[in-house]
């Protein structure tokens, strides 16, 4: 089949090199967000997905919005049999949706209908789900409702973060994505509707979902931060200042600290929960790298008694 595949950041790219390298398909093209500022000098860089494509010399179309006339008219000209999509980041509109004619497939990574929406991996980290997975479907107008091709399961592991699983599903996906392109163009493949039952929604996680609350129970702080980091980190607020944590264990054998308490051992820092301790690893104070919590917490020289949590001043 002819193909146009549709993705933006860099757990995209995978799949996309997997049709680059399928000798079934010819990927004619691709789409992905515009150019975005970045960095420090918020100066424009491309997509992963963009830089991807112009190394393989394939066509890269940016629209602002997918129902640009512009853009619509490029891809009726290019004529695509199928469209691709892993995690572009825009809404298809209808028209765009009608091009191709054996639509857009979008790989979705978690097993539908559990956790449609933007955030389907962190989600699935913080309900505590041990199975996950990733879905092939073809896309319609309602949120991630479509037809589902096929799937694959990925176990979540104890200290899984959402970037762990991301990459893990981003490389199991591209395989089943490139196999469902080849079940469509051969016929060997059929959507199937989805279950009414079992959905969740995992709409994307703002940063004020990923403030700790250490009130909550270590199992559920211990999902908080893991399902959040990398982005947008998980954080607390220590002397009004936002601290972000990035690595975090439980400790069950520790019950003696009330609810975002500190405790500063030789080479440990642990906070309490609701139920036990946990400890932290790393943190990252505001306008500073990542280090060791145990060497945070000697340089702020943490008064006995002093807590993480409450309100930021900024």
């Amino acid at each position: 089949m002819k193909l146009v595949f549709a993705g933006t950041p860099e757990v995209a790219v995978p799949a996309l090199d997997a049709l680059i390298a399928s000798d079934r398909h010819e990927v004619a093209a691709v789409v992905t967000r515009p150019d975005a500022p970045a960095g420090r000098g918020r100066r424009l860089v491309a997509s992963p997905v963009a830089d991807r494509a112009e190394e393989a010399g394939i066509e890269v179309l940016k629209p602002a919005k997918p129902r640009d006339e512009a853009f619509l008219a490029r891809l009726r000209e290019i004529a695509p049999d199928c469209c691709p999509v892993v995690a572009y980041g825009a809404l298809l509109p209808k028209v765009a949706l009608d091009v191709p004619a054996r639509g857009w497939v979008n790989l979705h990574f978690s097993l539908l209908p559990a956790w449609r929406g933007a955030a389907p991996v962190q989600h699935a980290i913080m309900a505590g789900d041990e199975i996950t997975g990733a879905s092939t479907f073809l896309i319609e107008e309602g949120l991630d409702s479509g037809p589902v091709y096929g799937t694959v399961t990925e176990t979540v592991r104890p200290t899984d973060t959402s970037g762990d699983l991301l990459t893990r599903l981003a490389f199991a996906g591209a395989g089943l994505l490139s196999a469902t392109m080849d079940g469509i163009e051969d016929g060997s493949l059929k959507a199937v509707a989805q279950p009414a039952d079992g959905i969740t929604v995992a709409p994307k996680i703002t940063v004020e979902n990923a403030q700790v609350d250490w009130a909550a129970p270590a199992l559920r702080v211990d999902r908080v931060v893991r399902g959040c980091t990398p982005a947008p980190g998980a954080w607390t607020v220590f002397r009004g200042e936002r601290l972000k944590l990035i690595q975090a264990v439980r400790v069950p054998e520790r019950t003696d600290l009330a609810p975002g308490e500190l405790a500063v051992g030789k080479k440990n820092l642990y906070v309490g929960t609701g139920s036990y301790a946990v400890e932290l690893l790393w943190v990252q104070a505001q306008g500073k790298k990542p280090m060791a919590a145990a060497d945070w917490a000697r340089g702020v020289r943490i008064a006995p008694g002093e807590r993480l949590g409450g309100t930021d001043v900024g």
